[in-house]
């Protein structure tokens, strides 16, 4: 809050700078009516609790979709499950986290409706979401710190799809 106060009365005194404020402010997502699934294998077993407690504490709703231990297991058995409660509306976003987020991310992406993406940064998540509509974040556990995480979902859940030349793109994506 403090920082967003700072923020403002520095652009307050500039118009150019108040209009760069307001396009930040438009393309954020409202959180606390987000609902967002979590879904991870054994290798993103730790980073997805550590996740799922973060983004909970923030007010926003979580469902975690397994797996439920460090025990090796199977991606799809969980991706699967999280793609189609996105699919059929019951949730905005997803959270995939594997070893590598590369199995998790094929098997999200088989899905009609699911376009997942890779996000190992916070640029590329915001990108992901801006230019691509992505509605799943698929984290390689084994590759990123718990604090580069949580910023790459931060971006992810905050940033708003840009529409215009993009969605002619993503109209294309899908096999009719």
């Amino acid at each position: 809050m403090l920082i967003n106060l700072l923020i403002f009365k520095f652009i307050e005194k500039s118009y150019f700078w108040q209009q760069i404020y307001n396009i930040y402010l438009e393309n954020r997502q409202p959180m606390n009516k987000l609902k967002i699934a979590f879904a991870s294998d054994h290798a993103g077993f730790l980073l997805k609790k550590y996740l799922i407690k973060k983004i909970s504490d923030m007010g926003i709703y979580v469902q975690d979709f397994g797996c439920n231990s460090e025990q090796s297991c199977d991606y799809p058995d969980f991706a699967h499950t999280l793609a189609q409660a996105i699919e059929i509306g019951n949730f905005d976003f997803g959270i995939s986290i594997c070893g590598s987020g590369n199995g998790i991310n094929m098997t999200v992406n088989k899905h009609q409706k699911i376009r997942g993406a890779l996000c190992w940064n916070e640029e590329i998540a915001k990108l992901a979401r801006l230019h691509n509509d992505a509605n799943v974040c698929s984290i390689p556990a084994r590759f990123v710190s718990q604090e580069i995480a949580e910023k790459i979902v931060m971006e992810f859940i905050h940033t708003k799809f840009e529409g215009g030349r993009h969605q002619l793109r993503i109209d294309k994506i899908a096999i009719k």
